[in-house]
């Protein structure tokens, strides 16, 4: 396997006094490969956008490390990171709020090459400008509107023009689709395919859409209460579940393949508060199938026979062994 362009080493972010805080990320490790899509999903809560905004320094982690391509981004200067923004870009949830309504749509897209040198002087900026809104599906012209004259899948394809100005190798996608029209989702999504494709990107898909994780990722990490509880492939962790959390979490969502069967699990009482998550196994108060071992400690996030990961100390339900790996 290839040396990950992006490595996550035991993450922490916490929020709110240092009496009670609350555990937004905890613990939390993951790699991306250069050119992969990997999904983060999970319910509202989980801490997806908070990994995500950490892993471009938007956000200070309390602990742990963001590595990419083997320089730990904590360490870097001011300077040093103002060189990294040009190669990791992010593309906003908000269409409506993340792009400023007093600027036009050239100057929101001719910023970030100033800042990183990429284009110079006005006419060399304006041939680029008319580039990116090509790219993105929109026209040249569209470059002396300003956003309110767009409508929310458009702003969205400039926010996503925004983020390939810089000519960014990785972009973190946090929720891109979760403010649009079912109807124009499709249509991002398929641009953010060709892009992916044409520019040998590496993305960080936030979502809590699963078929569009399954269609759009290689890989899912899933998370519950700021911890990982499972990753896999795409399509292996789709096709059999492992932890109960990721078992529960497919049942929840529509299944458009009538001749799969429905995945059958039923999650206990309401989801516990970051104030005070339980102790052991965070999902151990809604799972069917804990015992009372998993409230005695936190399960390690085992690497089992097929390489993928889970973290649950009930191995023997998953029909495959661990190899004592955790990581």
């Amino acid at each position: 396997m290839n040396t990950p362009l992006i490595e996550v080493r035991h993450l922490h972010r916490r929020f709110g006094s240092s009496e009670r805080p609350v555990r937004a990320v905890d613990d939390v490790s993951f790699s991306i490969q250069p050119g992969e899509t990997l999904g983060l999903v999970g319910e509202s809560g989980s801490g997806k956008s908070t990994i995500g905004r950490s892993l471009l320094r938007l956000i200070e982690p309390s602990e742990g490390e963001v590595v990419y391509r083997g320089e730990p981004l904590g360490r870097a200067s001011a300077a040093r990171m103002r060189q990294l923004r040009s190669r990791l870009q992010m593309i906003f949830q908000d269409p409506y709020a993340s792009l400023n309504p007093r600027m036009r749509i050239a100057e929101i897209l001719a910023e970030p090459l100033r800042t990183h040198g990429l284009a110079r002087g006005p006419g060399e900026r304006a041939r680029r400008i008319a580039e990116l809104l090509t790219l993105v599906g929109l026209r040249p012209e569209h470059a002396q509107r300003h956003p309110h004259e767009f409508s929310g899948g458009q702003r969205q394809r400039i926010g996503i023009a925004r983020a390939l100005a810089a000519e960014p190798e990785f972009i973190v996608a946090d929720e891109p689709l979760s403010a649009l029209d079912v109807s124009i989702q499709a249509q991002v999504v398929n641009l953010l395919c060709e892009l992916r494709e044409r520019f040998q990107l590496t993305l960080l898909f936030i979502s809590h859409d699963l078929d569009v994780v399954e269609y759009l990722c290689d890989r899912v990490v899933v998370l519950y209460l700021g911890r990982v509880m499972e990753v896999a492939p795409t399509r292996e962790l789709f096709a059999r579940p492992l932890h109960p959390y990721t078992r529960a979490l497919l049942a929840a969502s529509p299944r458009p393949d009538p001749e799969q069967p429905p995945l059958r699990q039923v999650l206990k009482g309401d989801i516990p508060s970051p104030l005070d998550p339980p102790s052991g196994c965070v999902f151990r108060t809604g799972c069917p199938q804990a015992i009372a071992a998993c409230a005695a400690e936190r399960p390690p996030l085992l690497t089992m026979a097929s390489g993928r990961q889970v973290a649950c100390i009930r191995t023997e339900l998953m029909g495959e062994g661990g190899d004592g790996d955790t990581a």
